[in-house]
């Protein structure tokens, strides 16, 4: 299996690679975000001296509760990062397996945000809007960006608390093939799409821990598959912990069934703790 980018093939299998998260916003549900652009650059230098291999910006917050940001906005926040990206590029990996220089992810989905912000610093499209047409497709193919295709219902921004499904697994099996196959039509190949399964997003606790048991049934379909599994309300739930910066134990819980389950990336935190986890997990 491999993942094509505009600068480099990366063949799995391999050492699953980490996605560290840097928020520019002032309401992560972490409260990890800053509107400063210094520091946003800070976290993302330092996610990488950490062990990343992806650096996974947003400027959006997916919270249901808080109002969307402007276009404009968004813009703005995602180029002041961007325009100072190459301060990082240059910074030595951790050990040999890391990648180098790291790779960049825009955590965007409105059309109107993926037209002015794609472009040759960006290596990634981690689109959350459940693909509900072709435009984002376009858009990737245009500037032969791989696009991850994140599983969910509805629009993003809105509550999906009361989502019931019948037979998760093989909904969740039609969505992707509908949605690949939108992506491939629209001119990506196989090996420029990330598959993943949207833990929390639409899905109750018990939707949560089934699709995480049953994960083969989506490695199987063939592409790369990212687990968003960093301090998740359903880790929350199941050890009874309401602050997310205390879930950290139950996210390398998930990172090392997720690992023995065959995923390939995983977006998180504290990239140091699972650096340290996926280096102990390849020593094994």
């Amino acid at each position: 299996m491999k993942l094509k980018l505009p600068s480099q093939t990366i063949t799995f299998p391999r050492r699953a690679l980490l996605m560290g998260i840097v928020n520019i916003n002032d309401d992560s549900f972490c409260g990890d975000g800053s509107l400063d652009p210094g520091t946003s650059l800070q976290q993302a230098r330092t996610h990488y001296q950490n062990g990343a291999d992806i650096i996974d910006i947003g400027a959006e917050s997916a919270r249901t509760n808080r109002e969307a940001i402007s276009i404009d906005e968004e813009i703005s926040r995602l180029r002041s990062f961007i325009e100072q990206w190459h301060t990082i590029r240059d910074l030595k990996p951790k050990d040999k397996e890391q990648l180098s220089p790291p790779l960049l992810s825009v955590n965007t989905w409105r059309p109107e945000v993926v037209e002015q912000i794609l472009g040759p610093e960006v290596d990634l499209l981690n689109d959350m809007s459940a693909l509900p047409d072709n435009r984002n497709a376009l858009l990737c193919a245009k500037h032969q960006t791989p696009l991850l295709i994140m599983h969910s219902v509805g629009q993003p921004k809105m509550p999906h608390t009361h989502q019931q499904w019948r037979g998760l697994m093989k909904s969740m099996t039609d969505f992707f093939e509908e949605k690949t196959a939108i992506a491939i039509e629209a001119g990506l190949s196989r090996e420029q799409i990330i598959l993943d399964p949207g833990l929390d997003f639409a899905k109750q606790k018990e939707d949560n821990l089934l699709l995480l048991r049953e994960l083969n049934q989506l490695i199987h379909l063939g592409f790369p598959l990212l687990l968003p599994i960093s301090r998740k309300t359903v880790i929350g739930e199941a050890l009874d912990i309401e602050d997310p910066t205390k879930r950290d134990a139950g996210t390398l819980a998930l990172l090392a069934h997720g690992v023995h389950k065959g995923a390939h990336l995983f977006r998180v935190h504290n990239t140091e703790a699972c650096w340290r986890a996926l280096k102990a997990l390849s020593a094994l």
